[in-house]
């Protein structure tokens, strides 16, 4: 498809992956796709709605883990659980949590990784360019204000070249 790949952070055992921009539904095909090509494989966090037959069959054979957001559930224990309980646990969550604007961004990626002493590799989708980069690994010390920050700053550099300039933004800094 064109795309080129500039990830110097290591194959991890166990991680947290933070993905953005997430602006389109292309964002979940084309990293799918990368993260399959280099030879990884990761599960996803994603609506629940999506999980009708047959796509919701494919989407948890892929990895897919269907998340309510009607009900207030304790899906940061779950996923700190499950990920204890794991050989390789790869799970890829887009802090933005939708694909639209949204200025507040979901800590939830953050307190997993904390709480299941895990690394948080960043990961930026550049349409721009027609590249993904996987440059930045951050060790979560419960610092949650600076270590947001430093998320979002290096996500910002990549928020003019989303799919869809219009739906991104780090929101404050």
């Amino acid at each position: 498809m064109g795309w080129k790949t500039f990830v110097t952070v290591p194959d991890m055992e166990k991680c947290i992956i933070c993905v953005a921009p997430h602006t389109s539904n292309w964002d979940f095909i084309i990293a799918e796709l990368f993260y399959t090509a280099i030879g990884r494989k990761a599960g996803f966090l994603m609506k629940k709605s999506w999980f009708f037959f047959p796509l919701g069959t494919l989407l948890r054979a892929i990895g897919g883990v269907p998340v309510d957001r009607s009900r207030k559930t304790s899906l940061v224990e779950q996923i700190v659980k499950r990920s204890k309980h794991s050989g390789h646990f790869h799970l890829a969550i887009t802090p933005e949590a939708t694909r639209s604007l949204n200025p507040n961004w979901k800590q939830g990626f953050y307190y997993m990784a904390l709480g299941a002493e895990l690394p948080i590799v960043l990961y930026a989708i550049d349409y721009k360019h027609k590249a993904i980069y996987g440059e930045k690994v951050i060790y979560p010390t419960g610092n949650v204000e600076e270590e947001m920050r430093e998320i979002k700053l290096y996500f910002k550099t990549f928020g003019k070249n989303a799919r869809h300039l219009k739906k991104f933004t780090v929101g404050e800094i």
